[in-house]
């Protein structure tokens, strides 16, 4: 049981909990959207070495960048696809996965200085204390899933493993998720789902997030700079060649026709969901996410269509999240009991008497 003091005092912190953790949100947005450049710019395995305190200092002089390009030239990236790059050349692929990683500590910093004063000074609830400490557990095993990505390209392959980049970019929408739902939970009191809406809503959230695993595997073999029409694919709805290779669920995420296919289907799934969905509830949650949809899957198209330019496919990305960001608001929403963290609160307590 909390004392009066403390109970004011995490009341009156909640704003500020909650900009920050909103804050750090904005900042893992920002974290997905750099780390798909460094995958459409081809940068991911520019660093080949994992230092968490010391990569965080790039190469300050020409000795030192003419060694970290020495390191590159002994991967067969280098030796197979970029054979004979300039040290310039080098230097831009360089900057994209330093900003990735050194981005990666910033959102660390970002999140543990702010937990630990609001741990301290007792602005967290006990339920909220836990789930923060989770959050920051969750970050550190992203950084160490990212490097074990990275690792998978260094020696016997030009690029990294679609599984480990997919379970990567996954891990990275679960985790800006996670955030949201404890920001958007701090003053609130939610219940399990119980009605058919409420199951209906936590399933799109689930389908979307299924739906951003599948993209990853497109990035991963690169599955979307082919079949560069729509709706057809190779001249037909269902395309030939979707189970050539065996056995056959090596398809799903090694044939690049196939990988595309999926993703491209489920999409297709989750629009007819979202839309009978909206149309159900007719709230304004389902309308807003309905219309990220819709966006999302114009961005879709035209991202494929134009074969992937850079930018389209980072605001695709982007669009993902702010997709998956609709659906945890609505679910959020329709599980949010009525009042607050104060029906906690013992009313019969002496310290409030007094």
């Amino acid at each position: 049981m909390i004392t009066s003091i403390e109970f004011q005092r995490q009341s009156s912190a909640r704003p500020f909990v909650r900009a920050w953790l909103l804050g750090v949100a904005a900042l893992v947005f920002v974290m997905v959207i750099v780390g798909g450049a460094t995958r459409l710019t081809d940068s991911g395995l520019s660093i080949t070495e994992w230092q968490p305190l010391l990569g965080a200092i790039p190469p300050l002089t020409e000795e030192h960048w003419l060694q970290a390009f020495d390191k590159y030239r002994q991967i067969p990236e280098y030796q197979l696809v970029n054979k004979g790059m300039s040290l310039e050349e080098f230097k831009f692929i360089y900057w994209w996965e330093w900003g990735h990683r050194f981005l990666g500590r910033i959102i660390g910093l970002a999140f543990f200085l702010p937990f630990a004063y609001f741990a301290v000074t007792g602005a967290l609830s006990a339920k909220t204390a836990w789930r923060c400490g989770a959050l920051f557990v969750l970050g550190g095993l992203q950084g160490a899933l990212g490097w074990y990505m990275v690792a998978s390209g260094l020696i016997d392959r030009v690029d990294v493993s679609q599984y480990r980049l997919a379970a990567h970019l996954s891990l990275a929408t679960v985790i800006f998720g996670a955030i949201l739902w404890v920001a958007l939970g701090l003053d609130v009191r939610r219940q399990v789902p119980r009605q058919p809406r409420e199951w209906a809503a936590l399933l799109l959230a689930g389908l979307v997030l299924l739906q951003v695993t599948t993209g990853g595997f497109v990035a991963g073999i690169d599955a979307g700079f082919g079949y560069n029409t729509w709706p057809l694919m190779e001249g037909s709805l269902i395309p030939n060649g979707l189970f050539v290779s065996q056995p056959w669920w090596r398809n799903l995420f090694e044939n690049a026709l196939t990988v595309q296919f999926v993703h491209r289907t489920l999409a297709y799934v989750i629009v007819l969901a979202v839309l009978s969905y909206a149309y159900m509830v007719r709230s304004r949650e389902s309308l807003i996410m309905l219309v990220a949809v819709g966006l999302q899957v114009v961005l879709g198209i035209w991202t494929l269509l134009w074969a992937v330019p850079l930018w389209l496919g980072l605001a695709h990305q982007g669009g993902a999240l702010i997709v998956f960001a609709s659906t945890l608001w609505n679910l959020h929403r329709l599980l949010s009991q009525e009042g607050s963290e104060k029906r906690e609160w013992p009313e019969r307590s002496p310290a409030i008497r007094s």
